[in-house]
């Protein structure tokens, strides 16, 4: 059985305030993108609607269905959402999957090689996951994500499929990845670091990708992910803009940015929550 790949990029995650996934429909209709029925998440907690790409790629637009005061505190549903590794991050880009795999322990696979490079990333082992869609057709994945204490957000986590992938991202019709601002892959996503961990989080990073950098100047670092885009960047802060962000968000997704096509935007916008930025493809 051939070793599955590490570096293939499968979606970005954006959270709003709870039961707002109308709201943030319309939101991102305005920003240019063609949004389409997502569902609930097993166990009720959450729900999206997402954002399919050309590419493959897609952004899943998530919020609590309730929020944490909905739950009496100490019921065993406090206790899951409490749990849930978003249910404590403040709105906007918050965090990305990698391509997982049904049949192959990625943590293991990633933990072996962090033990071989000596860098400090730690994968749990797989848990199942799942979600209904709006149609009724259940879907199940495997999520292999990094440990409590090694970044959550900054690390990806990987979604690998049990039922097929086309079931979880749409791409049939055409029309689901056809999208007014004329957006139609992933350029790249970019996180923002603090400078004393730096050093750490690129070692973390290329034993999750399984490649060293293409570039790397001490403060900026740059992946080349699977068939050569998108590319996953980290940074230490370099405006008063990105400082601030730090400090009141912590380390994660700064911006990401969107291939568009000639005739369309260019420039940067937000979500409300998040930075994006266009780049003609």
């Amino acid at each position: 059985m051939s070793t599955p790949s590490t570096k293939t990029l499968d979606h970005i995650v954006h959270l709003t305030p709870p039961g707002t996934v109308n709201e943030v429909s319309w939101q991102f209709q305005d920003l240019g993108f063609h949004v389409i029925p997502g569902g609930v998440h097993a166990g009720g907690l959450t729900e999206n609607v997402l954002v399919v790409l050309e590419d493959g790629v897609y952004l899943e637009l998530i919020s609590f269905t309730h929020p944490a005061s909905h739950y009496p505190p100490g019921s065993p549903d406090r206790q899951k959402r409490d749990a849930n590794p978003w249910a404590w991050k403040e709105p906007g880009w918050i965090d990305y999957a990698f391509l997982g795999s049904s049949s192959t322990s990625i943590s293991e696979l990633i933990n072996a090689r962090a033990k071989k490079d000596k860098s400090r990333i730690r994968y749990d082992p797989e848990v199942d996951g799942g979600r209904e869609r709006s149609d009724g057709k259940v879907l199940k994945w495997r999520i292999s994500a990094p440990s409590q204490d090694n970044g959550r957000g900054v690390a990806p986590f990987f979604c690998g499929d049990v039922t097929p992938r086309e079931w979880r991202v749409p791409l049939d019709p055409p029309s689901n990845a056809q999208h007014p601002s004329g957006a139609f892959g992933i350029a790249y996503i970019r996180l923002l670091v603090e400078d004393d961990d730096f050093s750490d989080m690129t070692m973390d990073i290329t034993s999750i990708v399984g490649i060293s950098p293409m570039s790397n100047t001490g403060r900026r670092a740059t992946w080349m992910l699977l068939e050569g885009k998108p590319r996953l960047i980290i940074s230490v802060p370099e405006t008063d803009d990105e400082r601030r962000t730090l400090i009141e968000r912590g380390e994660g997704i700064y911006e990401v940015a969107f291939l568009v096509n000639s005739r369309k935007k260019a420039g940067q916008a937000k979500t409300p929550y998040g930075k994006i930025v266009w780049l003609q493809g």
